[in-house]
């Protein structure tokens, strides 16, 4: 899959989901729920363990299990976060992975990125970082934490720059996952509102499945990114 082919796919369904989980086999259930749950778009963070070996099962699946709401050939993109040397980004990619994201902006990252031929998310904050990643040739931007002013900020941010490609990551929940959107944000990356440390903890894999569709029912009436077709 292109760069290019991700930023389409991933206007077009607007969410990714994001595992961050102090163990192999509850992060691994936790994306098998979500997807169950309509997600299309897989991030493991490189800060769980076994992320590569992670990564690289579910490139080696692919496709969606029949059954579960979704064309039996529509297929899982999986991706590798808290990338922040070259090293695992190659690593990452040699697993499976089809983009990366890191948690801050470094030039370095994203021209391996763009070496290996695969889309790249930098953590930006402000609009001055936003620009500067933009121009390195970042496709899309990973805007992290999000700020205090939420979705409203975002918008005052897209106003004058409305080329970017913004991905809020963090503080996305059901009940504003709209205003994102609306704001102009070109996806969001679902986190802690959808693998929440106690349903990791106690396994309540149904509880993420459901949340992962009460998230898409969210968001299916606003369809895809006006600029991803």
């Amino acid at each position: 899959m292109t760069p290019e082919a991700f930023v389409r796919t991933l206007g077009r369904h607007r969410t990714t989901a994001i595992v961050r989980a102090d163990d192999t086999e509850i992060a691994a259930a936790a994306m098998a729920a979500a997807i169950a749950g309509g997600v299309r778009i897989a991030e493991f963070t490189l800060t769980t363990p076994g992320a590569y070996e992670l990564i690289a099962d579910l490139a080696r699946r692919g496709a969606v299990t029949p059954g579960d709401g979704a064309p039996a050939d529509e297929p899982v993109i999986v991706g590798a976060g808290t990338v922040l040397t070259p090293r695992e980004l190659e690593r990452a990619v040699l697993a499976g992975a089809r983009f990366v994201v890191s948690p801050v902006f470094d030039p370095i990252i994203v021209q391996a990125a763009r070496d290996a031929g695969v889309a790249v998310l930098p953590g930006v904050h402000t609009p001055t970082e936003m620009l500067a990643a933009h121009r390195a040739g970042a496709p899309l931007l990973k805007l992290f934490p999000a700020p205090a002013g939420g979705p409203a900020w975002l918008g005052s941010v897209l106003a004058p720059l409305p080329m970017l490609r913004v991905v809020p990551t963090s503080g996305v929940t059901l009940e504003n996952i709209g205003a994102w959107l609306d704001a102009g944000a070109w996806a969001v990356g679902l986190v802690a509102d959808l693998f929440r440390p106690a349903w990791l903890a106690d396994r309540r894999f149904d509880a993420i499945t459901e949340h992962a569709r009460a998230l898409r029912a969210a968001i299916a009436g606003r369809g895809p990114h006006a600029r991803a077709g």
